[in-house]
């Protein structure tokens, strides 16, 4: 298992490298410049007075792309460093830690709301096949995966608005200051995410455990004399959750899609807005060091995930 890990880790850094070549080009194939997004929000666009070279030369944009990109490796490896800000010059190591905190609460309790939701539904739905249950649940999955969560969102802005003259509070609530006032923030935009997190690990655990309740130990077990509980919790659910843990792996990187959405929507100033605000401004090294943590993120969960197979089954070695 040992040679496992660090053939995997080892593995981690070409598709890192691949990761980082493509969010560097990618975030320069927009449209205009950060150039141009200063002297717009200056009001001088158009502006036939302002030394352009002068401006691209202090921030470091007068030189060839392949040659900006060397210089932010450079800083990456040597120095341990995403580079800093256009805007401010600001250091992005500062405005990512800033701004985690509201991403990874809004992440977790998404990831909770979702598992608590489908793992139960989906496990009943299995044990009880074809029943009203079973059909309603599978139902409500269908509905949850074909609904966009972004129109979730705006609904969730727009109707009570509407119907009671209530909006949630568009300022960030501290959790050190009031505890329940920041979940209660939090409740709605992260079961909006979890929604979709829901719909399809309750459609997989449904389907695995159908799979894993008609194999001969489980029906040894039944001819045992033990109970429901036991079958169903001890034998079945444990070797049914691995493609389970898998999908949720998976689902990562649309779990961080979701969030720059939702962030924008209910003002939550986590990294998705920051990346969004960033985008608008053209600050290149904010968008790539962002998705390059979020990468980085990524791939640290997937390796997590496979090395839990081995506990979920003893029959899987490395």
């Amino acid at each position: 298992m040992r040679t496992y890990i660090i053939r995997r880790v080892l593995l981690v850094i070409p598709t890192l490298f691949i990761l980082s070549i493509l969010v560097f080009l990618s975030v320069r194939f927009l449209p205009g410049d950060a150039i141009d997004a200063m002297l717009d929000k200056a009001g001088w666009i158009g502006a036939t007075g302002v030394d352009r070279a002068a401006l691209e030369k202090m921030l470091g944009l007068d030189v060839p792309a392949y040659v900006q990109y060397g210089r932010w490796l450079e800083g990456i490896v040597l120095h341990g460093t995403l580079g800093n800000s256009l805007w401010g010059g600001e250091a992005i190591e500062a405005k990512i830690i800033g701004r985690l905190p509201v991403t990874i609460e809004l992440g977790a309790l998404a990831i909770v709301i979702g598992l608590v939701i489908a793992i139960p539904v989906g496990v009943y739905s299995a044990i009880r096949q074809d029943t009203v249950a079973d059909y309603a649940g599978r139902t409500v999955a269908v509905i949850g995966l074909a609904t966009p969560n972004f129109w979730l969102g705006v609904m969730a802005m727009l109707y009570p608005v509407i119907w009671w003259g209530w909006s949630p509070r568009m300022e960030l609530i501290p959790f050190s200051e009031d505890p329940l006032g920041n979940l209660g923030m939090f409740l709605v935009p992260s079961l909006i995410l979890g929604t979709a997190l829901a719909a399809s690990t309750m459609r997989m655990t449904r389907t695995m455990m159908l799979e894993v309740l008609r194999q001969d130990y489980i029906r040894t077990a039944w001819a045992k004399g033990n109970n429901e509980r036991l079958v169903v919790v001890r034998h079945a659910m444990k070797n049914a959750f691995i493609p389970v843990i898998t999908l949720i792996g998976l689902q990562l990187p649309i779990l961080v899609g979701g969030s720059v959405i939702i962030e924008n929507i209910f003002n939550l100033p986590g990294l998705g807005r920051l990346m969004l605000d960033a985008l608008a401004d053209r600050d290149y090294p904010v968008v790539t060091g962002i998705n390059l943590f979020f990468g980085t993120i990524v791939m640290g969960v997937n390796l997590l995930i496979d090395l839990l197979y081995s506990y979920l089954d003893p029959r899987i070695r490395y």
